[in-house]
């Protein structure tokens, strides 16, 4: 079956080059509707114009699809909101949020002045958060919704100089479990994706070898799937280069190490058992944690 996206209207936030622009082109092509977004700032979120936005509004128009830009700052909630209600009064809904507006500010945590620790957190985190709130009641409203964060695998596994950056993108992680779990009855299905790509966020980051092997469009297709029709719902996808995996947060089965004066020599004996990766697990949401430990040692105590 053919994804397709004839009737949808979506937003693509960061829209106005690299990753952005070729997730506005894709839905475009499919038949969406598409808001691009873009600030038109620098890499480290200064300065600010419409004129990347309008280049991609204009190659989709050219293409013979519908498109409208905007230049509002993920960071601004006036302004989300404002756009947000330009897609509805344009198309009369809005189906797909694709957040991927971001910037860096890279430094080691020692030398990172914390202004730039929160603006990250801003952009990246509260960015997210305010363009999905806004777009949240009318996909309430119509039983329908598709989000996309723009999550990575520094935030999923770390990176040296990127404490701001890793800090936001695994918070969209958890911000995506929840809003699953609540958009479910909605039809609302939330995602994640860890692209791997040569844009311009990661300029001087890799080798120019290793950037050539990463077109952003190699990235687009697992986007595609992430808010189409048959999407899932609470799916952490990576891809880069053509290739596509599954990231996930899990827990293992872990000890029992009782709570006595010993525990903590007990948990210090056993650490490499807690530890051990066999059979764990992936809980369904945050009660599975408690669920699991109090299970254990109620079959414990039967067995005393």
């Amino acid at each position: 079956m053919a994804i397709d996206f004839k009737g949808r209207v979506a937003i693509v936030t960061g829209a106005g080059g690299g990753l952005g622009r070729q997730h506005a082109l894709a839905l475009a092509r499919r038949g969406a509707k598409v808001l691009v977004n873009d600030l038109g700032g620098a890499r480290d979120g200064s300065g600010s114009s419409l004129t990347a936005a309008e280049r991609v509004v204009a190659e989709i128009r050219a293409a013979g699809g519908e498109a409208i830009a905007n230049g509002a700052s993920v960071t601004d909630w006036d302004a989300v909101q404002a756009m947000v209600q330009q897609a509805v009064d344009a198309w009369g809904r809005i189906d797909i949020v694709v957040n991927n507006a971001g910037i860096l500010r890279d430094k080691t945590f020692a030398k990172m002045d914390l202004a730039d620790f929160r603006l990250v957190l801003d952009v990246h985190l509260m960015g997210a958060v305010h363009c999905t709130k806004a777009a949240w009641p009318h996909m309430v409203e119509q039983k329908y919704g598709r989000i996309l964060m723009t999550t990575s695998s520094t935030g999923l596994y770390g990176n040296f100089g990127q404490s701001n950056y890793g800090a936001a993108k695994l918070a969209l992680v958890g911000l995506m479990q929840t809003l699953g779990l609540e958009g479910a009855k909605h039809n609302i299905h939330v995602n994640c994706l860890a692209p791997t790509a040569a844009t311009r966020m990661t300029e001087g980051l890799m080798p120019p070898e290793v950037l050539a092997a990463l077109e952003p469009q190699a990235v687009t297709p697992a986007m595609l799937v992430l808010v189409g029709e048959d999407a899932p719902t609470r799916t952490v996808l990576c891809a880069g280069a053509g290739s596509v995996e599954a990231a996930h947060i899990t827990l293992t089965q872990g000890a029992w190490i009782g709570l006595d004066a010993q525990s903590p020599e007990r948990l210090a004996e056993l650490l490499a058992q807690v530890r051990d990766r066999t059979a764990e697990m992936v809980p369904h949401d945050g009660s599975g944690q408690g669920a699991h430990e109090v299970g254990r040692a109620t079959a414990l105590l039967k067995k005393g």
